[in-house]
C-alpha cells in the first residue's frame, strides 16, 4: 500500500497540461517575503515538474530560500461554461546542479519544434534544474471539480 507521500496530485488532465508546451508563469518568494513572478518552460520528470536553467537566476536563489512555488498555465481549452481553463500548482521546490541543457534541449522539441537546437552552441556550463513536488491543483477545468 503507498503512502500519501507516495501519491501525486497530478491528474491526467493536469499531466497533459503540463506537458503541452504552454508558458508557465513561475511564482517564487524573494528573501523579503514579496512575490517574484517568471517565465519557463517546463516538463515532467515522474511526478515532479521541472525547468532548466543555464545560470543561477533570482528565481532558483529565492527557491533556495524558501522553496514554496506556484505555477499557472493556461490550458488553451474553453470549459461547457465559456470559461478559459487554467491550471495551478502549488507545491516547494528544490534546486540541482547539472542536467540544464539537456532538459532545455528536451524542452526545446515541445516548444520550438522538433530538430530545434536549443541552448545554441557547444561546452554549456552545467546549470540547474528546478524541481517541484506538487502539492496542491486549482484553477479551472477537470483537475479543479470544484
Amino acid at each position: 500500500m503507498r503512502s500519501v507521500a507516495d501519491m501525486t496530485v497530478l491528474t491526467p488532465e493536469a499531466r497533459a497540461v503540463i506537458e503541452s508546451g504552454r508558458l508557465a508563469h513561475l511564482v517564487t518568494v524573494a528573501a523579503d517575503g514579496s512575490p517574484h513572478v517568471t517565465i519557463v518552460w517546463v516538463g515532467l520528470d515522474g511526478d515532479e515538474i521541472v525547468s532548466g536553467h543555464m545560470g543561477l537566476r533570482q528565481k532558483l536563489r529565492n527557491v533556495e530560500h524558501d522553496p514554496r512555488v506556484v505555477l499557472s498555465l493556461e490550458s488553451g481549452h474553453r470549459n461547457a461554461m465559456g470559461l478559459d481553463e487554467y491550471l495551478v500548482v502549488e507545491g516547494t521546490a528544490r534546486v540541482t546542479e547539472g542536467g540544464a541543457a539537456a532538459l532545455l534541449q528536451r524542452l526545446a522539441d515541445v516548444y520550438l519544434g522538433p530538430g530545434t537546437t536549443f541552448p545554441p552552441g557547444q561546452d554549456h556550463p552545467p546549470g540547474f534544474v528546478l524541481h517541484i513536488t506538487p502539492e496542491r491543483l486549482g484553477g479551472v477545468g477537470p483537475w479543479n471539480p470544484r
